[in-house]
């Protein structure tokens, strides 16, 4: 087995109950939550070692072509102010 490197990590209180509330929602330690996000994040910007450089995005690392926004969906948690004229009306429904 490989050898472990240990750090020291200083939190919000707020931030570490947050984090220990997901890691026992994923059935997962607080100490592997913190490395499963941090390997998340690393493969992402492409850090981790034997991965490409960059992010991961659309085929050949551009932008999408530019086009008209989409119409925003007006839901039940959005109130009439976040929506603009012209958008879309739907409710979502239970």
């Amino acid at each position: 087995m490989t050898e472990r490197k240990s750090v020291l990590l200083r939190l919000d209180p707020a931030v570490h109950d947050a984090l220990a509330k997901w890691a026992s929602d994923e059935l997962r330690s607080t100490n592997a939550q913190i490395e499963f996000l941090l390997r998340r994040a690393l493969a992402q910007a492409g850090r981790l070692p034997g991965r490409p450089r960059g992010r991961i995005g659309p085929a050949g690392g551009h932008p999408p072509p530019a086009g008209p926004e989409p119409a925003r969906r007006r839901t039940a948690t959005t109130s009439p102010g976040d929506v603009r004229p012209g958008d879309a009306q739907e409710l979502s429904r239970p």
